[in-house]
């Protein structure tokens, strides 16, 4: 993420919201004086939503803006005072407004359009399960040395993945967090790897480390199972590989337990700081904030999601934390002058607009520090459906692409990894690319325990293998139509950023 034009940048040691102000380029809220003593809030009559108030630090301050979330008809759910976010249910209709005009507050606004009830992920399609005749069939393919199912796992051949687990296959003293729909930790490829203790959920917005919350609520939130096996599903003669089968792996859950399975901003500020005082080296988030594809800055409640997120986010990296995520399978080019969003709010009747990305920014893909990834296939090119831009993407993984056949038994040209209740199954998307390039981070963490997440990201950067920008105007269904068109050359491009990772290149 070093392009200015998309991501204006600022050091991270910089005070956290100073961090956002230059970053993001927007202006701190202006210090107006509270409603008079006595001001009564007006009554609750809307609907009951979550928000976030985003303050400065101090103590003072804090306790000043949860008195005045109090007299403005607020519940605070959490404080996160080394941030200050706090996290806020209310049903008052004008609470946003009354709390951006306290003092102290930089941003506050409504994380929702739907109300309080009981994500958009990335993955491209749905997901192709496995049957125990189609597992025992593909299993007779194995060669000596692999995993029962690694013989359909072109991804990581494609990256080194294989070679490198002979050499280096990660490190027990790295673990990789999957922001998700949760972990199925029983499962047996997961569970060797897998690190109860700095697991949780935080749909609620605060952490809950109960035994087993950070698990899926049911099969259909596959996701996140899939996401581990990617990363770190073990090499025990059972199922699958992960791309770094010898790390840990974490699992904290942030989407609604509900079909919606969307993950609110308040829930992903949870989960930034959860793996940050957890000790995580490495996040992986395959998902976008939901309900807004774009957060723009001209918006009083988006801009105050993406200083709630940014600020958990940069409070992770200080911490020592790795934040990798999907670049999206919109095929959007994230550094076009414009962009049509006809997919927000998701979370109740979407409507078109025309957003700058520039100024509207995919949370939190598009925040400081992040590694933003494309996805490719089989053939090492840009996968039809994921999302690009020069200086924005800044390396490439497997991710899958259906028009890429592999010669492979199943000839599916998905990603095959690990499902809830012991499954296998196939899947495609950015969500799949990303922790490819999570797992890399995690043998390059293994092979340089030192490293600061700002050297993880360069390593990451010198490893990768880069195609360059295809020769032939780029048709990625075939369809005859030019889907994409890639900026820049064969060192840095739109398309693959640095290029696509490479786990042998990371433990040599």
């Amino acid at each position: 993420m070093a392009h200015l034009r998309s991501r204006r940048r600022l050091a991270l040691a910089v005070p956290v919201v100073l961090s956002l102000t230059a970053s993001l380029g927007f202006l701190p809220a202006a210090a107006s004086a509270a409603p008079a003593a006595g001001t009564v809030a007006r009554a609750a009559d809307g609907p009951n939503l979550a928000y976030v108030v985003n303050t400065r630090t101090d103590r003072g301050t804090i306790e000043s803006v949860r008195r005045e979330i109090t007299r403005n008809g607020g519940t605070v759910v959490a404080v996160y005072d080394r941030i200050g976010v706090v996290v806020v249910h209310s049903a008052n209709p004008d609470f946003g407004a009354r709390m951006r005009a306290v003092r102290g507050v930089d941003s506050a606004g409504a994380t929702r359009t739907a109300p309080l009830s009981a994500a958009g992920t990335t993955d491209e399609g749905s997901v192709q399960v496995l049957s125990r005749a189609e597992q025992a069939r593909l299993a007779s393919s194995a060669a000596a040395g692999e995993e029962p199912l690694e013989a359909d796992q072109w991804d990581l051949r494609t990256i080194g993945a294989d070679r490198a687990a002979q050499i280096n296959p990660g490190s027990r003293n790295v673990t990789v967090g999957v922001i998700d729909t949760g972990v199925d930790d029983t499962h047996p490829d997961i569970a060797p790897n897998f690190s109860a203790s700095q697991s949780a959920s935080c749909v609620s917005g605060k952490a809950d480390t109960t035994y087993g919350a950070w698990r899926p609520a049911d099969a259909d939130h596959y996701h996140g199972t899939h996401v581990a096996g990617e990363i770190a599903a073990a090499r025990n003669g059972i199922g699958v590989a992960g791309v770094a089968p010898g790390v840990k792996v974490a699992s904290i859950t942030v989407a609604q337990p509900d079909a919606t399975s969307l993950f609110y901003p308040e829930s992903v500020v949870c989960a930034f700081v959860f793996a940050a005082d957890h000790g995580i080296e490495i996040t992986n988030n395959s998902y976008y904030v939901d309900p807004w594809l774009y957060n723009c800055m001209d918006d009083p409640d988006q801009r105050a999601i993406v200083d709630a997120v940014n600020r958990a986010q940069l409070y992770a990296q200080r911490k020592g934390t790795l934040n990798v995520a999907s670049a999206g399978n919109s095929n959007h080019d994230l550094d076009a002058d414009a962009i049509v969003d006809d997919s927000s709010p998701d979370d109740s009747t979407a409507r078109t607009r025309t957003i700058d990305p520039h100024e509207c920014f995919d949370v939190p893909t598009q925040l400081p520090g992040v590694v933003t990834v494309s996805a490719v296939g089989v053939k090492g090119t840009k996968s039809y459906y994921s999302s690009y831009g020069r200086g924005v993407v800044d390396v490439a993984g497997p991710g899958g692409d259906k028009y890429q056949i592999p010669d492979t038994p199943s000839k599916n040209g998905r990603i095959l990894s690990t499902l809830p209740n012991d499954q296998y199954g196939f899947l495609q998307g950015t969500s799949m690319a990303s922790p490819h390039v999570a797992a890399v981070a995690a043998l390059l963490k293994s092979a340089h325990p030192h490293a600061t997440p700002a050297q993880l990201r360069a390593l990451l950067k010198a490893e990768a293998d880069n195609p360059g920008c295809p020769a032939e105007p780029y048709d990625g269904n075939g369809d005859g139509v030019v889907d994409a068109t890639c900026a820049g050359g064969e060192r840095v491009n739109g398309f693959y950023g640095f290029g696509v990772v490479n786990a042998l290149r990371a433990v040599k």
